[in-house]
């Protein structure tokens, strides 16, 4: 049994900042890869930023310069730190996780998601 738990959720103001944490636990062999989405009110869920073990990552042209993700191998943890934010960036926000839970099985696992609500 593989859980993803995010957490660092809340209001914040435009232009302020925010750091969202996501933790795997379970049965987990290893995780090639951790990314977090956003899905806004009345929108498609849309991939935010994305981390590939061995440090490769990718970010949505939106948020390039103002959000970093990283990830912590040995507790399982990816961070999605967020700059300058925007109040059309009120979303839910979720990670999710490919994880190998045993050799050459991967599952993608989504966690439920946190609220972020930009607005003054």
């Amino acid at each position: 049994q593989v859980q993803l738990v995010e957490s660092g959720g809340g209001l914040v103001q435009p232009g302020g900042f925010l750091r969202l944490s996501c933790a795997a636990s379970g049965s987990i062999f290893s995780i090639p890869v951790m990314a977090w989405y956003r899905q806004a009110p009345g929108k498609q869920r849309e991939l935010v930023a994305q981390s590939i073990r061995g440090g490769m990552t990718n970010y949505a042209d939106s948020v390039k310069g103002r959000f970093t993700i990283s990830r912590d191998n040995d507790k399982n943890t990816v961070y999605l730190q967020m700059n300058k934010r925007k109040p059309e960036e009120t979303a839910v926000y979720c990670c999710s996780a490919d994880i190998t839970v045993v050799a050459s099985t991967t599952f993608r696992f989504w966690g439920p998601g946190t609220q972020v609500t930009v607005s003054s």
